[in-house]
């Protein structure tokens, strides 16, 4: 088996050059990294894992925990979460804990005695369990997507970044009334999500700025998934006053949404104006084409594993919450023309909703 001091040999340097080279743990002249690579090339040098973990308690790993792993958002998060991590000369242990408090426990746990350094999750609606256990432990913990309130008195420092929310809902009601629409039903997400929350409360601020009432009875969850989202799309569209239009508050909602449409034989945007939060890779081939908020996923991602390595450089720092911008992207599932856009152009800018 190859060793390091073979390398070192064939290199013509110290062992312990090697291994700065390896770790990145001090300076090398370019020219001695360049040759330290060329022999472990040329020697097919694996490093030994386990061994440096030892040494050094980093394993260089990152455990990512993310429900719905399939839903294009959370795959291009984990892009972006994969290709600076991977930049950074870390790997990645992932793990669905599809939204069960009790499982996503459990797999914290899993992935916290596979020794990675530090986590990134998406956090269930009841994420108690999980955050004493990452407490109690000390895991250095990103949120992404989600937010949650750990409770001051366990100390449990942590970061966390997300897309803004409630602006650009808001911009989209916003946009509907000044279509002409009054009554703007929502199909909202998961009860107890901050994202849920957040997207509720700028729907509500978007009625509000165009003078439109609240009505409780236009507004159903969905509970993020496709198949619920049907079905309250479908309570909505029985009510005596049926809404006009219609912002669902993710793209699998979106999804429920079209299914339950088509059900009833309504087209969009003629019968029904659709306005929608998440953009997706489809999006914009359904007809019409779907008028959306985009949410920065990879950024997201990448903005995770930053947030991590520095919490691992320094642990005691004070917790950073970072959020995001999103883009409203222009389409025509809103009712407006093509021509209206920009000169028939889609439009991708942080339009701005109302004042929260």
């Amino acid at each position: 088996m190859v060793t390091m001091a073979d390398v070192a040999r064939r290199a013509g340097v110290s062992a312990a050059t090697v291994s700065h080279v390896i770790n990145g743990t001090r300076p090398v002249l370019p020219g001695t990294r360049q040759a330290v690579l060329d022999a472990i090339d040329e020697l097919g040098y694996t490093p030994n894992t386990l061994a440096r973990s030892l040494v050094t308690s980093r394993t260089r790993s990152i455990g990512l925990a993310v429900s719905a792993i399939a839903n294009p958002y959370f795959t291009e998060i984990l892009q972006g979460v994969e290709a600076v991590a991977l930049e950074h000369g870390y790997g990645l242990l992932i793990a669905d804990p599809h939204d069960e408090p009790g499982h996503e426990r459990t797999v914290a746990q899993l992935l916290h005695e596979r020794r990675v350094d530090g986590m990134i999750i998406a956090p269930s609606p009841s994420p108690d369990a999980l955050l004493r256990y990452l407490a109690q432990h000390e895991v250095p913990t990103v949120f992404l997507d989600r937010l949650v309130d750990a409770p001051a008195a366990t100390g449990f420092r942590h970061d966390q970044v997300c897309a803004e929310n409630t602006a650009p809902m808001a911009s989209l009601v916003t946009h509907l009334a000044e279509r002409g629409h009054r009554r703007i039903g929502l199909v909202a997400g998961r009860p107890g999500l901050s994202t849920t929350a957040e997207r509720i409360t700028g729907y509500r601020h978007g009625l509000a700025h165009a003078g439109l009432p609240y009505d409780e009875r236009l507004v159903v969850h969905g509970d993020s998934r496709t198949e619920a989202a049907e079905e309250a799309t479908h309570r909505l569209l029985s009510l005596g006053a049926p809404p006009d239009a219609l912002v669902t508050a993710n793209n699998a909602m979106t999804v429920g949404a079209l299914r339950a449409l088509r059900d009833r034989d309504l087209s969009v945007p003629d019968d029904l104006a659709l306005c929608c939060f998440d953009d997706f890779s489809w999006a914009d081939l359904f007809t019409p084409r779907l008028t959306v908020i985009a949410q920065p996923s990879k950024e997201i991602g990448a903005t995770a594993v930053r947030l991590l390595l520095e919490r691992l450089a320094s642990p005691h720092r004070e917790s950073r919450t970072v959020r995001l911008a999103s883009a409203f992207v222009h389409r025509t599932s809103c009712g407006c023309p093509a021509a209206v856009r920009a000169g028939g152009t889609e439009s991708e800018t942080p339009r701005k909703g109302p004042e929260s």
